[in-house]
């Protein structure tokens, strides 16, 4: 049987092909005005990311975790950091490529296993953004402790992740506009779904999902020694709104630093 992130990688290239909209790489327009000074991130479908929120851009070594696509590495590039991004799709980390050698932004590339960030040494990077991406993998709470070990003392983690409420609805009544609560937290769909449902998805180009707790997304990283220090909520763009958006938040984002090291 295909493993969760062998089948994520597959799905995730797929997501390309298909043109999903957090594969689509930011437009000619869009790094010419960063590189003037004029910007705004997403991390979550709607708000921008609060300038308050970043440190200074200017040589700062950036990771941008689980984050290819074009879309978040290319615009702080070309803000003056100097990033690296790492993914574990191959045709989304080309999307970033494409973008830094049509402007010269000098991004690296790297694949892998958002939850192993070995390749790293310790302390080092300035700034990490995570968008909603670790919906895709089964644990999260070793993305949060090796998010902690790369980043240098001081340094700030910009992360974004769904509501966990998300997970708890059956998916089918809510296609039909129904919200019914039917899995438990953690959620997911490598033990809910069927060995034939999965291959179906794998087959369609449908990531495996997982809900976490927030115990696991909010304590996980208090665990990990970050201190919280931004909080923000985000819905689905109006085209892709469902039920939960009429009484909930479908994203949470946080501001985390590393305050202190690991004793």
């Amino acid at each position: 049987m295909m493993n969760i992130q062998q089948h994520n990688r597959l799905a995730w290239d797929a997501q390309v092909e298909y043109g999903n909209e957090w594969t689509v790489p930011v437009s000619d327009a869009e790094i010419a005005a960063a590189r003037c000074g004029e910007w705004r991130l997403f991390l979550t479908p709607t708000k921008p990311v609060p300038a308050a929120w970043f440190p200074p851009l200017s040589g700062a070594k950036v990771l941008c975790l689980a984050s290819g696509g074009g879309q978040q590495g290319p615009i702080l590039a070309a803000a003056g950091a100097r990033v690296t991004v790492f993914d574990n799709s191959p045709r989304q980390l080309a999307q970033d490529e494409q973008v830094s050698l049509r402007h010269h932004l000098g991004i690296r590339t790297v694949l892998g296993d958002m939850a192993d960030l070995s390749i790293f040494p310790d302390g080092a990077f300035d700034l990490i953004v995570h968008p909603v991406s670790n919906t895709f993998v089964p644990a999260v709470r070793p993305v949060w402790r090796e998010a902690y070990r790369v980043l240098k003392s001081g340094g700030v983690l910009l992360a974004a992740f769904d509501n966990p409420i998300s997970h708890m609805l059956d998916q089918e009544a809510y296609a039909r506009g129904e919200m019914i609560i039917r899995h438990p937290l953690p959620y997911s769909d490598a033990d809910f779904l069927s060995a034939d449902e999965q291959r179906r998805r794998r087959e369609q180009g449908w990531p495996l999902e997982f809900g976490h707790p927030l115990e696991d997304q909010l304590g996980g990283q208090l665990d990990a020694g970050f201190l919280l220090t931004g909080f923000f909520e985000d819905i689905n763009r109006e085209n892709g709104r469902g039920p939960l958006d009429r009484y909930t938040s479908q994203y949470l984002a946080t501001r985390a630093l590393k305050w202190k090291e690991q004793s």
